[in-house]
């Protein structure tokens, strides 16, 4: 399985996500530019977090426009996994390939901690490694993570099972519901603030974020 890991102007997360894919799990990976529009040899996109643009207008607002992401809506309406972590949560929402929007988090401070999670939905490839209701942790680094969707959006994505992690116990950012990701209705699209990539080494002691991963390579396996 190949990744594809995008670079915008801000990115600084995108070689932790390097670091796991291409020296943990051993799979193929290419730093791609966010002006290249040749993608075809990628199996898994990730739009990974930082700040991409340095977030002067509104998070992801800006790195909707670039020309790789075109080449991304077409990846995923093909079936193709896309993951967006952070700021690539927020550019995924902002290019439409999810519903809802990140909002500035309730207590308007930036965050960095580490948050329980709920997994929420395990027959997802991404999740199939966890548990049915299991609870993990991960890193969250952000300042405007607080999920929020109108009642009719918020209603369609909970009837559709399109939760995949929620915060457990506290909420940090007010997010609606305790949404901490998503997926889209097909599942092959998958947003989240909390980063898996900063949990996926036994030498920072945490390794819950690596099943995310592992989850993709064992759905190839099945294939």
């Amino acid at each position: 399985m190949k990744f594809g890991i995008l670079v915008f102007p801000g990115s600084n997360c995108d070689r932790d996500v390097a670091y796991i894919t291409r020296d943990i799990l051993k799979q193929p990976t290419r730093m791609v530019w966010h002006q290249d529009t040749d993608i075809d040899d990628i199996d898994v996109v990730v739009v990974p977090g930082g700040f991409s643009y340095g977030d002067y207008l509104r998070c992801g607002a800006i790195a909707r426009f670039s020309p790789v992401m075109q080449q991304v809506i077409e990846h995923s309406q093909k079936g193709k996994f896309v993951i967006g972590i952070c700021n690539g949560f927020q550019v995924l929402t902002e290019v439409g390939l999810l519903p809802g929007a990140l909002a500035r988090n309730e207590n308007l401070h930036f965050i960095c901690d580490r948050s329980p999670l709920s997994v929420e939905s395990h027959h997802l490839p991404w999740t199939q490694g966890y548990k049915p209701g299991e609870i993990i942790n991960l890193p969250i680094a952000h300042g405007e993570g607080r999920f929020y969707a109108d009642a009719d959006t918020l209603a369609a994505i909970e009837n559709n099972g399109q939760v995949v992690f929620r915060y457990h116990g506290e909420n940090p950012n007010g997010s609606l519901n305790n949404i901490a990701g998503i997926c889209n209705v097909a599942g092959n699209v998958l947003g989240m603030m909390p980063h898996p990539e900063r949990a996926g080494d036994k030498i920072v002691g945490n390794t819950d974020g690596l099943k995310l991963f592992q989850g993709l390579l064992q759905t190839v396996a099945l294939v």
